[in-house]
């Protein structure tokens, strides 16, 4: 593993669901002889895709879970991360994007930039991934590259340049140009292993000339030696290069190319781009917390000598037990080391590292600094950091979203009760975006998580894995509670039973807050309610929150503050104060004018025009709002704010109504208050 750290690159592959990520990520290990036959996505030849290592990957033919390998090309170690699109798995997006130096956004050149292309572009915003575009599926009709670059431009806002330009295009698809070299590249052979080089054909010599000029115009912006150059007419390909990979990884430059990975045609010049554009390890500022030392921000130096610094960014159950990936930012981890975890102060003996390609792994010595690789038998969380014995440092975890739908689920007996405990252990621990807990009034094991899909897939993982056969409930949303204006309330609790009883009164007022959080506000002054039992009151409204007293639901988004109360040199406890706080928020609660919030979701559908009105009168009747629709030839895409509720079993509905040839993505998106007639059906079942 040891290599000079300006030849390793740590790439993700992310893009919108069906965009191609999995079979590009197949050819690139087939070019990189990491792999020695082709193998398709869809497991048509009973084998699959080598990234798809689950069962369920493989006859679904989607990306459940991000998989990492490591290949070698033109002598830079290429560590890859292949993420999965659908927008349930976000968090497998987001976790790889956090440990990455640099990824490749695949878009389709007929589908062009899609909502989870926006959301995937988001995420690398949020980690300053800098990232360079391959427009894939150019052997398919309607295919339109420059159709694509122009909405890079306008929807994502990125400076995009292209690097290349199709020689034909669908069935026609015969090769690239590639306006640097300023050359045509043929891809040969039976899986386009060889390439032939060529001069340009005619016809497109001037458009391949106009395009080049762009290029220069784009590139020159960020380098003084290539402008003068231009001015000269002198430029060279290796100035030219220089000044793209100074505009990619400020992320000011998104240059792009183009080819299909299903037809073996623009993979090994993309490899090419991903060594001269994408950052190394040492490009990358990375940031740690000092703890003992206010949090202080101290910058990593990516030296495999100074003392270690890695974050666990992604945790799998194996078959030899828990495998945790890590990325090491400082130093190098050996086996043998002593490390400690940084949050809970745990330290742990390293035992066994290994490399993983998708699920097969290959044991190593040590993991040096700006390389990723697992480790066995440590027992951590999901985005803890691990350093030495001396130093504190910590690194910023990465974004998790809040789950958005719940299910119920029942074993069927009690074996399937264990295996159901031990398989939610796992799933919670392995992904922080699943959530379970159990209703204390019913009694029912709840799960949650970001989609139908998400759930889906852990249930029928729970069956296979764990041959834990489990009924699912309804699912069911989570509403929230929340006030609508500002009421008081004086509450005195008293309890006399002989000896010393309880007594506390709190005063004050209940009103909206702007955001969602709950604040509390101590306006008590001379001495009303003694300090020490401030916080009881606190304590006391808090404990009000998990469960509202309209419906149970969840309170969110109000402000308390107390102002007045009274308290007994005797009777006054914490006790009392928490029951007179309880008291005071049944009392203020429901002269505020309580009402229920739902989760709104994005929805985008993609559906062929002539079915537009279809969609837009589905999406009406499940209260949906329209924001706009977009129409982009053959297809269309709508935007919408639907309540989740509505949503349930949607995707039957659109089919049905499309003859199966559209497709949506939801995504949560804010909390809105549900209509009256609505909130009186919720309440019904109650009574």
């Amino acid at each position: 593993m040891e290599k000079d750290l300006n030849q390793i690159r740590n790439i993700g592959i992310s893009a919108h669901i069906d965009s191609g990520k999995t079979t590009l990520t197949e050819r690139i290990l087939y070019y990189t002889n990491r792999i020695y036959a082709i193998h398709d996505v869809k497991g048509k030849d009973g084998v699959g895709a080598t990234m798809d290592s689950m069962e369920l990957e493989k006859e679904r033919g989607i990306t459940i879970a991000s998989a990492a390998t490591f290949c070698e090309w033109r002598n830079h170690q290429v560590n890859i991360i292949d993420t999965p699109g659908h927008v349930d798995f976000t968090i497998e997006v987001e976790r790889s994007l956090r440990v990455l130096d640099g990824a490749i956004l695949v878009l389709c050149s007929v589908g062009g930039v899609q909502s989870q292309s926006i959301t995937v572009d988001l995420q690398m915003k949020r980690y300053k991934v800098p990232c360079i575009a391959f427009i894939n599926k150019c052997d398919r009709s309607g295919a339109n590259p420059f159709r694509v670059i122009k909405q890079l431009r306008d929807k994502l806002n990125h400076n995009a340049v292209a690097m290349q330009m199709p020689i034909g295009l669908e069935a026609d698809l015969q090769g690239v140009v590639d306006l640097v070299a300023m050359q045509a590249i043929y891809f040969d052979g039976e899986n386009g292993e060889d390439l032939r080089v060529d001069d340009i054909p005619d016809n497109m010599l001037q458009e391949a000339e106009g395009l080049r000029e762009e290029l220069i115009d784009a590139a020159s912006m960020y380098s003084d030696d290539l402008m003068e150059a231009a001015l000269e007419g002198e430029v060279t390909q290796d100035l030219l290069l220089q000044a793209i990979r100074t505009g990619t990884l400020s992320r000011e430059l998104t240059p792009v190319f183009m080819g299909s990975a299903y037809k073996n045609k623009g993979v090994q010049p993309l490899l090419d781009a991903v060594n001269d554009l994408l950052p190394c390890p040492s490009d990358v500022d990375n940031q740690a917390l000092d703890m003992k030392n206010n949090e202080t921000q101290i910058t990593l130096a990516s030296d495999a000598s100074k003392s270690p610094v890695a974050l666990a960014f992604k945790l799998e159950d194996g078959q030899y037990g828990q495998l945790t990936y890590i990325r090491v930012y400082q130093g190098t981890i050996s086996k043998g080391d002593t490390i400690v975890n940084a949050r809970t102060g745990k330290k742990a003996k390293v035992g066994r590292l290994v490399r993983m390609h998708a699920d097969q792994m290959e044991d190593i010595d040590s993991i040096p600094a700006g390389y990723i690789g697992a480790l066995f038998g440590i027992d951590c969380a999901s985005g803890d950091t691990f350093t030495d014995r001396d130093s504190r440092l910590s690194m910023t975890s990465m974004y998790v979203p809040e789950p958005v739908i719940s299910l119920a689920i029942v074993p069927k007996d009690n074996k399937a009760q264990t295996n159901m405990s031990k398989a939610l252990n796992r799933f919670t621990k392995e992904d922080p975006t699943f959530r379970t807990y159990v209703n204390q009034e019913t009694g029912d094991t709840i799960i949650s998580g970001m989609g139908e899909l998400h759930l889906e897939v852990y249930i029928e993982r729970m069956r296979r894995e764990y041959a834990a056969d489990v009924d699912t409930g309804m699912p069911r949303v989570a509403y929230r509670e929340t006030i609508t204006r500002k009421a008081e309330f004086n509450y005195t609790h008293k309890k006399q039973t002989g000896g010393a009883g309880q007594f506390g009164r709190v005063a004050g007022y209940i009103e909206p807050a702007d955001n969602d959080e709950f604040e509390f506000v101590n306006s008590v002054t001379g001495g009303s309610i003694p300090t020490q039992f401030i916080a009881s009151c606190k304590k006391g409204f808090k404990s009000c929150l998990v469960k509202g007293p309209k419906m149970e639901f969840p309170v969110t988004g109000i402000r308390i503050v107390i102002d007045d109360g009274a308290s007994h040199a005797v009777d006054s406890s914490e006790m009392a104060f928490q029951a007179a706080a309880r008291g005071a928020f049944r009392e203020g609660y429901a002269k505020a004018r309580p009402v229920i919030h739902e989760p709104i979701m994005k929805v985008v559908v993609e559906s062929p025009t002539e079915f537009q009105g279809n969609v837009m009168g589905s999406l009406n009747q499940r209260r949906g709002i329209i924001l706009g629709s977009q129409d982009e030839g053959v297809m269309c895409v709508i935007e919408a704010q639907v309540p989740l509720a509505e949503m349930f079993g949607y995707s039957t509905v659109l089919r049905s109504s499309t003859q199966g040839k559209a497709q949506f993505i939801m995504e949560f998106n804010t909390y809105r208050q549900v209509p009256q007639s609505i909130a009186e059906d919720l309440v019904k079942p109650e009574t």
